[in-house]
């Protein structure tokens, strides 16, 4: 009979654990869903599909995922997973806000994990964006000490708020250093077409640039055919990019805490609409300086310490990098 009881009373417990655990920690793994509208290649997007497939092969979540999905088929994508019981969405609102927003109101019980320029919406649309200014102005800092010309070359793809920024933040980063650097700023009109980046590049080295700014691919082939260093943005270009020996540091942009805490919000049944951007920040792991490579002992032991110094107030909150999202402008 007590052997009886006690078996009884094991199987309450494990029956009653999951209730009991803070945050329903045993919770089964949801599924999310990635709506790309670049190929998951392109490495905005890439940085997305690489946070999910980690959280996936960690067993959290059950990840699937469409790609190339153009803004005018994109509400109808995002549509038909809501209705297949995803229980979180990650993907872009950039241009189709107002459409996206209706569709996070129609399917109030699924989450929605957006990037988008605009703050978040109802009850279940969180919005985030890549706040990478503060390893953009850290690696400004690099290149305003590199430069012999006192010119800078910048190349992006649109003249948008999350590209502008990283300009003026990198620009401030040089200027904090060296005040005479003066920068050229171009915009090719497209988020991907290397062939056109790399021949804006080449017109900024004749204008007398010596250091380059990578915001989009195609750049660093331009910095190592003309001998000069460059400068990466959101991955490693320097290893994914051909850029070793010409890519000093790269400004990282990781998704792996944001989505992550958007994973277990939903599991605790706790989501919310949030700006997330403070998670793309790098006090909270969002964005980073990556290693100096081939150049960790070509650089300065002033500068590297002074970097150092600066990522430490920034991650205590004792230095703010100022957002501007104002167009950038050529200083020559």
């Amino acid at each position: 009979m007590r052997m009886g009881k006690y078996l009884k009373l094991i199987s309450f417990i494990l029956v009653a654990l999951p209730l009991w655990l803070p945050g329903n920690a045993l919770a089964a793994k949801i599924k999310v869903a990635g709506i790309y509208t670049q190929p998951i290649q392109q490495k905005w997007d890439a940085t997305l599909h690489k946070a999910l497939l980690s959280l996936s092969e960690k067993g959290e979540v059950e990840y699937v995922f469409s790609e190339k999905v153009s803004n005018t088929d994109y509400i109808r994508v995002l549509r038909e997973y809501a209705e297949a019981g995803v229980a979180l969405i990650v993907g872009e609102a950039f241009g189709i806000s107002r459409d996206v927003r209706k569709v996070a109101d129609d399917y109030p019980e699924v989450a929605f994990l957006m990037g988008d320029s605009f703050g978040p919406h109802g009850t279940n649309m969180s919005v985030f964006d890549n706040y990478i200014h503060e390893p953009c102005y850290l690696m400004g800092m690099i290149a305003g000490t590199m430069t012999k010309s006192n010119k800078i070359g910048m190349v992006g793809g649109y003249p948008i708020g999350e590209v502008n920024r990283l300009f003026h933040a990198f620009m401030a980063g040089a200027k904090s250093v060296n005040p005479d650097v003066q920068f050229k700023v171009s915009f090719i009109g497209s988020w991907y077409d290397p062939p056109k980046a790399k021949e804006f590049a080449y017109a900024q080295v004749e204008s007398g640039v010596d250091v380059l700014y990578a915001e989009r691919a195609g750049v660093v082939d331009a910095a190592r055919e003309k001998g000069i260093v460059a400068f990466g943005n959101v991955n490693d270009m320097n290893k994914e990019e051909n850029g070793s020996d010409v890519v000093v540091a790269s400004a990282l942009w990781h998704m792996e805490s944001a989505i992550g805490h958007a994973v277990e919000r939903v599991k605790a049944g706790t989501f919310k609409a949030e700006d997330y951007r403070e998670w793309t920040m790098m006090a909270k792991g969002g964005a980073s300086l990556s290693p100096y490579y081939e150049f960790e002992d070509k650089l300065p032991a002033e500068i590297k310490a002074k970097i150092v110094e600066t990522a430490e107030a920034i991650n205590a909150g004792s230095f703010t990098v100022e957002i501007i999202d104002e167009e950038p402008k050529s200083t020559f």
